[in-house]
Formats: C-alpha cells, sequence, structure tokens
C-alpha cells in the first residue's frame, strides 16, 4: 500500500472560505475600473491563478493590472478585516492528522499575511507556508509541490495534495503527489468535480467530512 508522509493544503477555497470574498473584491475593483463584471465572471477568469496570469488577463481587458489588483486587495483585506471564514471541518483535520503539513498558494506573500497566518489555524503549519512568491513558476507547474515535500523532508510521491483549483491538481499530478481536489460549500462551479478529474485529480471530495474520510481509507489515521 503506498504510504503518505505529509499533506499539502491549497489555501483559499481549501483551508479559509475566501474565494467568494475574494471574487467579489475583483469584480468590483473591475467594475469600478470600467469593465463590468460579476463575481460569478471573476470566478471564472481569475480563480486559482498566478499572478502573472491574472495580470495578463487584466490587460487583456484593456485594464492597468497593478491599479486594478491595488483596489481589489484593499477591498479584500477590508473584509478581512470583519472576519476571516474557514473551510467548515478543516480544524478538525488538522488536529488530528500526524504528518507534517504544508500551505502551498499561488497568493503572494501579502495576501497570505493578511490571510491565513491571521488565523489560528496558522500555528498548525509553522513556517512551511509556501507561496508563488517562493518560486520560480506557480501552479500548475510543480515548483510549490516539490519545494514543500522537500522543506518537509518527503518525496513528492509521499505527499497528498488537496486543492479546488485545476491549476493545484496540474501541480500536483506533475509533482508526482496524490492529487486531491476540493469541493468547499459556497463552491457552486457546475461539473467542478468532472473538471478537477479532467485535469488529473485521483480523487474528488466535496467537503471536509469526506476528507478525512478519504485520510483514513489511505491509512492515515485521524483523531475522532
Amino acid at each position: 500500500m503506498r504510504r503518505f508522509g505529509a499533506i499539502l493544503f491549497d489555501c483559499d477555497g481549501v483551508l479559509i472560505d475566501s474565494e467568494p470574498q475574494g471574487c467579489l473584491a475583483l469584480a468590483r475593483a473591475v467594475t469600478g475600473a470600467g469593465v463590468p463584471m460579476t463575481p460569478a465572471e471573476a470566478t471564472a477568469m481569475f480563480s486559482g491563478c498566478a499572478a502573472a496570469d491574472s495580470r495578463a488577463r487584466m490587460a487583456a481587458l484593456g485594464l492597468d493590472a497593478e491599479t486594478v489588483f491595488a483596489e481589489s486587495d484593499r477591498l479584500l483585506f477590508e473584509m478581512f478585516d470583519r472576519g476571516i471564514p474557514h473551510i467548515p471541518g478543516i480544524e478538525a483535520v488538522l488536529a488530528g492528522v500526524s504528518v507534517p503539513v504544508a500551505i502551498c498558494s499561488n497568493s503572494s506573500v501579502a495576501r497570505l499575511d493578511r490571510s491565513i497566518l491571521r488565523t489560528p489555524l496558522a500555528a498548525r503549519f509553522g513556517a512551511h507556508v509556501y507561496s508563488a512568491d517562493h518560486v520560480a513558476a506557480a501552479k500548475p507547474a510543480p515548483d510549490l509541490a516539490l519545494l514543500a515535500a522537500a522543506r518537509l523532508g518527503v518525496a513528492p510521491g509521499d505527499a497528498i495534495f488537496i486543492d479546488d483549483n485545476i491549476h493545484g491538481i496540474r501541480c500536483a499530478a506533475a509533482a508526482g503527489c496524490l492529487a486531491v481536489g476540493f469541493i468547499g460549500p459556497s463552491d457552486h462551479r457546475p461539473g467542478h468535480d468532472d473538471t478537477l478529474r479532467a485535469a488529473g485529480a485521483d480523487h474528488v471530495v466535496r467537503g471536509m467530512a469526506e476528507f478525512h474520510a478519504l485520510l483514513d481509507r489511505l491509512s492515515l489515521k485521524l483523531a475522532a
């Protein structure tokens, strides 16, 4: 049986339920810059993208990326100041799992500082919080998964990587990790389970209860 020695977590949409806030802030910033955009459109265009890809997509809209993203961050950080919602059940998973864990996020260091690192969840990860800023190529390249596995002292093939976007699933698959697609309670993308599987997900789970059950089946015993 394949043995797993680490779990690598995406951040937005897996640890914290910040995707709706982020897409709302971005939609408002783009709309304010003169291009009407709904949160659903922002999700489809930007969710999970690396900063360079997002800037290119913003330029294609005829907008100044730095100005729009600065405004989006301002709006998002105001929302974070009012509260950063966790994905339901994540505390139990993190408290129960016995193997090392890391965060692998396409978010910037600045955004992680204002989001996950301000929550009680951060203590579980210690120094193992990795941003696209730390590697040469963001997801879907394998760099983040390879970096985190190396820092945790495990082979990439011995790591589980959980992500709610195809970029992370492709990163995991390229690195040789077990790729787990995650669908959170606020994720309403039609057919997203099939999209994750097509991107290379070995498993797709809906909510942390299903992820907990998957870890049990993989013999990563968790506390009740």
